[in-house]
């Protein structure tokens, strides 16, 4: 909004409004705006969602020490989800393709989890919405982008084409099949992310970590001159992408004050369920999707010790993990909640650097 505003039409009359054309002063400015709305946010709607007693309920058989998290209000994905948004339209440009979809991504896949956080804690059913429901409306999101992508592809000349990193130039063309990798991808990212929403400040500090990484990619790949030198596929528009995620970078900065140990407040599935699909949109449009497995491999760790687990004990009735997702295995192996949510914070952190680090290894 500002940019259309500011810009467009006010910066012949002031020049200095010409600062609103850069993407790096935009992006600059939605981190500020996004994590000044979240403090101004959070505590009313903390407030609000503990008067009407919304709040976490603990499995029985998990660490301890989780118990006494039974009662901590959840549902703070509204939290994220209102100041990434308001952050975006005011920062973004509004005519930008990836922003449109961005933002649709955050609101249908936010009410997905908003509804098995609404059945569960306020309708009271356990069940909640059911993972099959969950995955056939993911799947529809997931194939609009499919159709998207096949009519108008974000770059004609590797449309259909992954990019192997650390690599030169190298990349595999996969022809109608990557569109069922696109779908992995977005589907797979949001619910690892919800997988890996179980320790406080866990999911969120990954998230924050992983969005900043990916705008870096996507200001450098939107950017002509500098995508030419680094030998990566060249975006028209990628670098607006950057200031989306780092409008999510603020928004997550600003709640992990709050969900940080001990948490006041959970995201619950409509932060978790919408943010993780935000990031394997961002890396899909970008052309990135190697690298988010590598740059989000704590949440690819965390999903997998879920899929070994289920795999191992239906075919032997014996647990491969001490309990799964990964981090209550830790848990459960005598190291404390914040020892492992600070330790997945550091190896998400030397990922990103391994997967930066690919740009200048081409």
């Amino acid at each position: 909004m500002l940019y259309h505003i500011l810009y467009n039409y006010l910066s012949e009359f002031f020049t200095p409004l010409n600062v609103f054309q850069y993407i790096t002063f935009r992006a600059g400015g939605a981190i500020l705006t996004s994590l000044i709305i979240t403090f101004l946010i959070a505590p009313y709607i903390i407030r609000t969602l503990k008067k009407y007693k919304i709040s976490q309920t603990v499995r029985d058989d998990g660490p301890a020490a989780h118990k006494l998290k039974s009662g901590t209000t959840t549902m703070g994905g509204i939290i994220i989800i209102i100041s990434l948004l308001v952050s975006t339209i005011l920062w973004a440009r509004l005519d930008n393709i990836f922003i449109i979809w961005l933002t649709a991504a955050t609101i249908f896949f936010g009410l997905i989890g908003f509804s098995d956080d609404y059945l569960k804690l306020i309708k009271k059913d356990p069940k909640g919405l059911s993972a099959r429901k969950k995955l056939v409306f993911q799947s529809i999101f997931a194939a609009f982008v499919i159709i998207y992508l096949f009519f108008h592809p974000t770059n004609v000349h590797f449309a259909t084409t992954i990019e192997i990193p650390y690599l030169k130039n190298i990349f595999i063309e996969m022809s109608y099949f990557y569109f069922i990798i696109v779908f992995f991808v977005i589907v797979g990212s949001s619910n690892a992310v919800n997988l890996t929403d179980g320790q406080d400040g866990l999911a969120i500090g990954n998230i924050v970590i992983v969005a900043m990484a990916l705008a870096l990619f996507a200001y450098l790949i939107g950017n002509f001159k500098i995508a030419h030198y680094l030998k990566v596929p060249y975006i028209n528009g990628a670098g607006e992408i950057s200031v989306f995620l780092m409008a999510l970078f603020g928004s997550g900065l600003g709640f992990l004050w709050y969900n940080a140990y001990p948490a006041e407040i959970f995201m619950g599935d409509t932060g978790s369920l919408s943010l993780g699909a935000l990031l394997g949109l961002a890396a899909v449009f970008i052309k990135q999707e190697l690298i988010l497995v590598i740059l989000g491999g704590v949440f690819v760790a965390e999903a997998l010790s879920v899929m070994i687990q289920v795999s191992v004990y239906k075919r032997t009735k014996k647990r491969f993990f001490r309990m799964a997702p990964l981090h209550h295995h830790f848990e459960l192996g005598g190291i404390s909640e914040i020892k492992v949510t600070i330790r997945f914070w550091i190896i998400g952190i030397i990922l990103a650097i391994l997967a930066v680090s690919s740009l200048k290894l081409r």
